[in-house]
């Protein structure tokens, strides 16, 4: 009798702890919802990378940033971190491919370079593109190439060339990019000559970085990120022409600003909390690419990125999924923290969206870092996803708010050193 006595006071004793837990998060919903109705209003006009609107979200979240007095990042004299992208308007494109001249509409290159020359004596890759599954299977390789590449594709996939070169034309790159070219044609070369001229324009954007340093372990760090960009304005709609982004990812950068400030609060943390809204990713993943060259990624124990989390996800509210979940010990750590609670955390129900590889966390996962998104968009049937109805008033604010909740709670142990979650191998990343 005295064994159950003491098994049930202990049973209540950690109920009681774990909703002293909860009740004690301060997480504001009425602070959420201020955020992101400023965020992604119209007169942001979508935050798309170069224009006014993103300048005016910066403006925002550095001085959110103060206010919640986090200290500036690796010297830096501010809370933005700048840095220099290049974008092509092409003067001269002169493709002969077996002899017969390619239209310029045929031509995708993905370049910031100002002059390209290839011919086929010369030693440089080439692939093929020749149905379906080999895009699927090769095409994000292409983005994030090493070294000069020319790619054909078969005319037979004509719509998603033209498809992609809607979307890439214009995307803006570092200068030390390397040159990919994609060629649409009915045969693969034999021969061929390839000029290209271009008038490359120099644009500067940045992130906005701030951190908490640690107590106990000031050289280890846990980063708290989300994007701030989104698609901007489209002219040639009828009616609204904003993309707002309220969930995409004003919600998710709302997240950060709360966090910040609930650990600002806290204070005590043993590991080093960096907090980074990164620009560009909606044009590649540009912020966080650069980002990730400015630290040791052996020094980065976990990345906490937010991606739309302002919908319910698939198994209602109170809960969420995590991309790559089975690629560290990440998702498990959180699992347990949040025992007992009303939340939980799921592993990604989208693995054939790879979703692991589309948001800011890709990067430093594929340096080995346990850098995961957390998320809710249901991504088979998200209705609003990179539409103008992306609006204040599709956001659940009070569920949102449970999310960020959760977020803070499950990642205590991680903060405080007790747990480490483990690497993401590279072969994982393939």
């Amino acid at each position: 009798m005295k064994k159950v006595f003491l098994l049930v006071l202990t049973l209540l004793l950690n109920i009681s702890f774990l909703y002293a837990q909860n009740s004690s998060v301060d997480i504001s919903k009425n602070e959420i919802e201020r955020f992101v109705h400023v965020l992604a209003s119209d007169s942001l006009q979508g935050r798309k990378i170069f224009t006014p609107g993103i300048q005016k979200a910066a403006n925002l979240i550095s001085t959110e940033f103060e206010k919640i007095g986090l200290k500036k990042w690796d010297n830096l004299d501010s809370y933005y971190q700048a840095f220099n992208l290049q974008t092509i308007e092409p003067k001269k494109i002169d493709v002969l491919w077996n002899g017969n001249k390619i239209s310029k509409d045929n031509i995708l290159e993905l370049s910031v370079q100002k002059k390209i020359h290839w011919r086929d004596n010369q030693k440089l890759q080439v692939d093929k593109i020749a149905n379906v599954q080999e895009f699927k299977e090769h095409f994000r390789s292409y983005l994030n190439s090493e070294k000069d590449r020319l790619v054909w594709i078969d005319e037979n996939l004509k719509k998603i060339f033209f498809n992609l070169k809607g979307y890439f034309s214009g995307q803006p790159g570092f200068s030390n990019k390397p040159n990919v070219v994609f060629v649409l044609a009915k045969n693969p070369p034999k021969k061929f000559n390839i000029q290209i001229e271009n008038k490359v324009i120099k644009q500067k954007t940045a992130n906005l970085v701030g951190y908490l340093p640690g107590t106990e372990k000031p050289d280890e760090y846990v980063i708290f990120s989300s994007h701030y960009d989104h698609l901007g304005i489209d002219t040639s709609l009828e009616g609204d022409q904003i993309y707002n982004g309220a969930n995409d990812d004003a919600s998710g950068t709302a997240a950060v600003m709360a966090l910040a400030k609930y650990f600002k609060k806290q204070g005590g943390n043993a590991r080093s909390l960096i907090f980074v809204t990164f620009t560009g990713e909606e044009e590649g993943g540009y912020g966080s690419k650069y980002f990730s060259r400015q630290l040791d990624p052996e020094k980065i124990v976990a990345m906490f990125n937010i991606e739309m989390i302002g919908t319910p996800a698939k198994w209602g509210e109170n809960t969420a999924y995590i991309t790559g979940f089975n690629k560290s010990s990440f998702g498990k750590i959180l699992q347990k923290n949040l025992q007992s609670s009303d939340f939980s955390f799921h592993p990604d129900p989208y693995p054939n969206q790879h979703l692991f590889y589309r948001s800011d966390n890709a990067t430093l996962a594929r340096l080995g870092v346990p850098a995961h998104t957390i998320s809710t968009a249901k991504m088979k049937n998200e209705p609003h996803y990179h539409k103008v109805s992306d609006e204040i008033n599709t956001v659940d604010f009070d569920n949102m708010a449970q999310i960020i909740k959760a977020i803070a709670i499950s990642s205590r142990s991680i903060i405080s050193g007790e747990d480490t979650p483990s690497r993401v191998a590279p072969t994982s990343l393939r």
